[in-house]
């Protein structure tokens, strides 16, 4: 049953958990539908991500960080029974790296959470975010904010995090659960995407570089 939720993960034609869709008939919407056609045609991945001739970088990313969002909020969802807090009382990625949230709201400091905890945080926050129309506007013709690209790299940087909260932390129970292909490619696009338009700092990628590729 697991393997079946993972595969519909990744069919595209399934609307998404956020409220923010993508109207047809908007640049935003053809954008995503094209960036889905390349994906399904099993182009190769760093091919894929490059900015299409003659369109809008903010666009562009507005439409992978809410597609990455969905993807990876049903990954760690499929997930998530392993991710207790007893198992990981710790939001970490290995023994070296510790993850602390903070928000500006209801966390002003950083502050240790357990991995679910973090996560439920995360999830909530970004959804937030990308259902902000000063944030991502989604009418035609007004303009992203100026300090977009900012936000979509600290709300990457966090996504990130899942990836390696997961890959360290609960990689059998991907095998287990034979989604380990499935995962690896939408990492894979992440990877690609994010390095593509250095949205997120090297140093964050650390945990994960010693993987295999």
């Amino acid at each position: 049953a697991m393997a079946l939720c993972l595969k519909q993960v990744f069919n595209k034609d399934k609307t998404f958990r956020p409220r923010k869709k993508f109207e047809p008939g908007t640049q935003r919407f053809e954008l995503y539908k094209k960036a889905q056609a390349s994906l399904k045609s099993g182009l190769d991945l760093k091919a894929v991500v490059q900015l299409p001739p003659g369109e809008s970088i903010n666009d562009w990313i507005a439409v992978h960080v809410v597609d990455f969002f969905n993807r990876i909020n049903l990954i760690y969802g499929t997930m998530s029974e392993y991710c207790t807090e007893k198992s990981c009382p710790i939001m970490s990625g290995g023994l070296k790296y510790e993850y602390r949230w903070q928000d500006d709201s209801k966390y002003k400091k950083p502050t240790k959470l357990s991995a679910p905890q973090y996560m439920c945080m995360l999830m909530d926050w970004i959804e937030m975010l990308i259902n902000n129309e000063d944030i991502f506007p989604t009418r035609i013709g007004v303009p992203f904010p100026k300090q977009f690209q900012q936000v979509c790299t600290k709300i990457l940087t966090r996504l990130f995090r899942v990836f390696v909260h997961v890959y360290i932390h609960h990689f059998d129970s991907i095998i287990n659960m034979g989604a380990e292909a499935h995962v690896n490619t939408c990492y894979k696009h992440f990877y690609y995407f994010i390095r593509e338009f250095s949205l997120v700092d090297h140093r964050e990628l650390e945990p994960l570089v010693r993987m295999p590729q």
